[in-house]
């Protein structure tokens, strides 16, 4: 049976956080999934949330669909990256980010896929599904999630990790 395990939780506090860090990964599971609920102070709509496995600043891109109420657009960065909300969006909404990582401790390049959704009660919210890379071969230990841009997450903002545990249940098999 596939079992999601929680592995760690951080909610951001009253003075913010420049970043959100999961460190010391157990190598126990066969994929991992972070689920973010993000905000930013940048004075934009929308912020990146930008993944850093093993504080890696090199070796990363994304390939992202985008839309944003007034088009669409495809586009690649050279960084893992999915989106939450920041200051000119509604106020008190949060975006909402899943990050899927499979074959997490494989002596590989890595995969990453992101689907995204800025909060936004106007016709500029984001939309995006990313397809992500990082060509390091180490097992992921640790990762950090940031703006890159110099902005910080704002108070309620807050990632869970989890574990995913190779297996078969509705139909769905990770192995």
């Amino acid at each position: 049976m596939t079992a999601w395990t929680r592995i760690t939780h951080t909610e951001v506090g009253a003075s913010g956080a420049a970043n959100i860090q999961f460190t010391s990964i157990p190598a126990t599971y066969t994929d991992l999934v972070i689920l973010v609920s993000a905000r930013a102070d940048r004075n934009t709509y929308f912020d990146n949330i930008n993944v850093i496995p093993n504080g890696a600043t090199t070796g990363r891109t994304t390939r992202i669909l985008f839309g944003d109420g007034s088009g669409r657009q495809s586009f690649t960065e050279a960084y893992i990256s999915a989106y939450g909300s920041s200051t000119t969006a509604t106020a008190s909404t949060f975006g909402n980010s899943l990050i899927y990582i499979p074959s997490y401790r494989s002596n590989l390049a890595k995969s990453f896929s992101m689907d995204s959704v800025s909060e936004n009660n106007a016709t500029s919210a984001v939309q995006s599904i990313s397809a992500g890379a990082w060509t390091g071969t180490d097992p992921i230990t640790s990762i950090t999630l940031d703006q890159g841009d110099g902005s910080n997450w704002v108070q309620g903002t807050m990632a869970t990790l989890y574990g995913i545990t190779a297996g078969s249940s509705g139909g769905v098999t990770v192995s």
